[in-house]
């Protein structure tokens, strides 16, 4: 199965979408502000996001986003 690699601009335009989705126009632009004032451990950030998760229930659920 191939997937079409998203350059940059859409990347940022679906992660901007996606933001304004799920917070709202508002949350969005103030976690995007938040993130762009402090630093970030994403390490820690992927730490939570997929705590006792193994890692083929991570593979199953990325699957189900990947698009031909």
């Amino acid at each position: 199965m191939k997937t079409k690699a998203m350059d940059d601009t859409e990347i940022k335009f679906k992660g901007i979408e996606a933001l304004n989705k799920s917070l709202g126009a508002t949350a969005a632009l103030r976690f995007l502000t938040l993130l762009h004032r402090e630093p970030t451990d994403y390490v820690e950030i992927s730490r939570r996001l997929y705590k006792k998760q193994s890692i083929d229930e991570i593979f199953e659920r990325a699957k189900k986003h990947w698009k031909e």
